[in-house]
């Protein structure tokens, strides 16, 4: 059996302007901002805290982690406002999730809040298709290091699972994450293109969901 482990925003559910808009609601007081290029090409793989660190810093600032906390806690509400009044999933998302939970154990790795990923889970209705969920609370640090799929990897191996496991990313530092990893990546081009997801490190990139088979997830074809 080959485990697959899908991130979740950009791969499953369409919620980056949902996010973008949440940190600008809460940099806005700041004096800070973030606009949608630098978005896509500095922080996509980030956790919260690491976007909060990050912007905050490119502005002579070295926030404390007090301050990082309370700035993903103000975050929290307004992008889930958000996210649930315009839920967006990428077209296949749910059917792929199930698709692959019947062939593996399904895992959630992803830099989004442990929350976020359960309700949209639910909405989908795919929550008992997926195993586990590592979410930013449970990694040290955030993709593009691998400590997230290394995690994932660690949960494979305590419920038993000795097989192949392959991961499913959107960003370049997720690709980097997964390949850092040891682990075989599919990427999708629903936030970059297959060239640069290929440059990054990827196997292979598609243009959409419906476009992942289980060969090219497994490195049949």
């Amino acid at each position: 059996m080959t485990a697959t482990l899908f991130d979740f925003d950009g791969v499953l559910v369409d919620s980056e302007p949902a996010h973008l808009a949440a940190f600008n609601d809460v940099l806005a007081p700041l004096g800070a901002a973030i606009d949608e290029r630098a978005y896509v090409e500095r922080y996509l793989s980030l956790d919260d805290a690491g976007v909060f660190r990050a912007v905050l810093s490119l502005g002579g600032r070295a926030p404390g982690d007090d301050e990082v906390r309370t700035l993903v806690d103000a975050k929290k509400p307004r992008f889930m406002a958000r996210f649930q009044d315009a839920f967006r999933v990428f077209p296949g998302a749910a059917e792929l999730v199930a698709r692959r939970a019947a062939r593996g154990p399904v895992g959630i790795v992803s830099g989004a809040l442990q929350d976020e990923i359960s309700f949209a889970l639910e909405k989908l209705g795919v929550r008992g298709a997926v195993a586990f969920i590592v979410s930013a609370e449970r990694s040290p640090v955030s993709k593009p290091d691998p400590a997230p799929f290394l995690l994932g990897l660690e949960e494979l191996r305590s419920r038993g699972h000795r097989g192949r496991a392959v991961a499913v990313e959107d960003s370049t530092g997720g690709v980097t994450s997964a390949k850092r990893a040891g682990l075989r990546c599919v990427a999708v081009t629903h936030s970059y293109s297959r060239d640069v997801l290929l440059r990054a490190g990827a196997d292979v990139a598609v243009g959409d969901l419906a476009s992942i088979t289980d060969a090219l997830l497994e490195g049949g074809g």
